[in-house]
């Protein structure tokens, strides 16, 4: 069913949301809001060389990002875990905006790429990727082979 959205948004989301049920099918949007998709925004630029993508994680540590090869997939994982004290120092939380949770993205980068050949540095909440071009190696041409007897 198409129905009309603005800036990504369904506009009938608030108004087809009653009575209000429990819906746990959109938890990350509960933990990120309603721009969830767009927490890690990545900015792809390309060069003879290869690709640099510039990804937007503020608040979080080096600690917790993990960047795995897989099958030609380059996956940016983060996870915020969230200290769940009542009452701390400064007194009791009254509310509490900042989320714990975790988010991940995921690139075909090819086949052909190792681990070595990705470089990374986390800096000022950005994470800056650099990955070569790298071509797959080439499928020996078609060749026939001779049947003996």
């Amino acid at each position: 069913m198409l129905l009309p959205s603005i800036f990504g948004e369904n506009l009938l989301d608030d108004w087809m949301a009653f009575p209000p049920m429990p819906d746990f099918s959109d938890i990350d949007r509960k933990l990120y809001g309603k721009n969830a998709s767009h927490v890690m925004k990545t900015d792809v630029h390309e060069d003879d060389a290869g690709y640099t993508l510039d990804i937007d994680l503020p608040g979080f540590k080096k600690e917790e990002i993990a960047l795995d090869l897989e099958n030609g997939y380059l996956t940016v994982q983060a996870a915020k875990q969230h200290e769940d004290k009542e009452k701390d120092k400064n007194g009791s939380c009254i509310r509490r905006e900042r989320f714990a949770g975790s988010m991940q993205r995921s690139f075909y980068v090819g086949d052909a790429v190792t681990e070595e050949d990705v470089k990374a540095r986390f800096e000022n909440g950005v994470l800056d990727l650099f990955i070569p071009k790298k071509q797959a190696q080439e499928i020996p041409a078609k060749k026939t082979i001779m049947i003996e007897g």
